[in-house]
């Protein structure tokens, strides 16, 4: 098959892992596109994103603009006489003017099964929700929000010790390998766009560390479901007095485990070497790794060794305010 000039869109590792498979193929890289380097980390130095870094170890011009409304960045844009841009967690609404330049037009990594989970967090918002399946659309970019036409999907299971983290490594290179299989069927005419079935779509709100503090009011199960969906960013946590504790790991209990659990939500039940029980407003939830204020994550043993006596039986978590 004939070699592509590829216009590359993206920021996070997510999008990194594509375009380093992009690179080991017979298609050309022209430009590569990603946005502004961001403050990061302590001393809040600019750091770059994972996808310029790819770029500029494989000496790809790199373009940084806050947005792509503009005359110039789009006559910039224009001058790679690419023959189709790939787009991968870029983090830019594209306009319409910028769709249409690529003669192929734009293609999107997304991390769903679309219609299901369009937006910013589909990883964790489909962890969150219970789905069993998630995978990856390839989409042809249109003015909306992740609305274009299906062109491929690639599924895979979600299980149940699933992370967010877990899953989005997956993605990643279920993405990586979706996109190359799509650029050769595109150029060779064999796909069929499907348009979505708006009836069936769910968004996927942007995260928001306020999300991350534990509810004791709700079910162990979607406690438990929040917290691997979290995991490792924003990270769940829960509050004790004026301590925050940060939960990476838990399990929901079985019945026979319940019987004690009629306690108000967020109230410890029992803290051993097993486990932190905590009554939730349906079920119990078991932490099994945690991280105090000032340490490290660890696990529940390690906790008892050093930690168990700011956390007694009987503790009362605090559950978000309403305010």
């Amino acid at each position: 098959m004939a070699s592509l000039r590829i216009i590359f869109a993206g920021t996070p590792d997510f999008a990194a892992s594509s375009l380093t498979a992009l690179l080991n193929t017979e298609h050309k890289i022209v430009a590569v596109y990603t946005q502004p380097d961001r403050p990061a980390g302590r001393g809040r130095k600019l750091r770059a994103s994972p996808v310029k870094d790819v770029a500029l170890k494989n000496d790809i011009p790199v373009f940084q603009p806050e947005n792509l409304k503009d005359s110039e960045a789009q006559d910039v844009l224009r001058s790679f006489d690419a023959d189709v841009m790939v787009v991968a967690a870029y983090g830019l609404i594209l306009p319409q003017a910028v769709l249409d330049i690529p003669r192929l037009g734009c293609l999107n990594i997304h991390a769903s099964l679309l219609p299901r989970w369009r937006g910013a967090a589909p990883i964790q918002r489909a962890i969150a929700a219970g789905d069993t399946e998630s995978g990856i659309t390839i989409m042809q970019m249109n003015a909306g929000l992740d609305t274009g036409d299906i062109l491929q999907l690639f599924s895979c299971p979600i299980t149940e010790k699933d992370t967010g983290g877990d899953l989005h490594d997956r993605l990643a290179e279920i993405g990586a390998t979706a996109i190359l299989e799509t650029l050769n069927n595109l150029e060779s005419g064999k796909l069929k766009p499907v348009a979505q079935d708006d009836a069936l779509a769910t968004y996927a709100h942007k995260l928001d560390k306020k999300e991350a503090q534990i509810n004791w009011q709700n079910s162990a199960i979607e406690i438990e479901r929040l917290i691997r969906a979290f995991n490792p960013w924003p990270v769940a946590y829960t509050q004790f007095e004026d301590k925050t504790l940060r939960i990476w790991q838990a399990q929901v209990l079985t019945l026979d485990s319940n019987i004690k659990a009629n306690s108000k939500p967020g109230t410890v039940i029992s803290c051993d070497k097993k486990g932190i029980d905590v009554s939730c407003g349906e079920g119990t939830l078991r932490i099994l790794n945690l991280q105090p204020s000032g340490s490290k994550a660890m696990d529940v043993a390690a906790f008892m060794n050093g930690h168990a006596k700011q956390l007694p039986a009987g503790s009362l978590l605090q559950n978000p305010s309403s305010t």
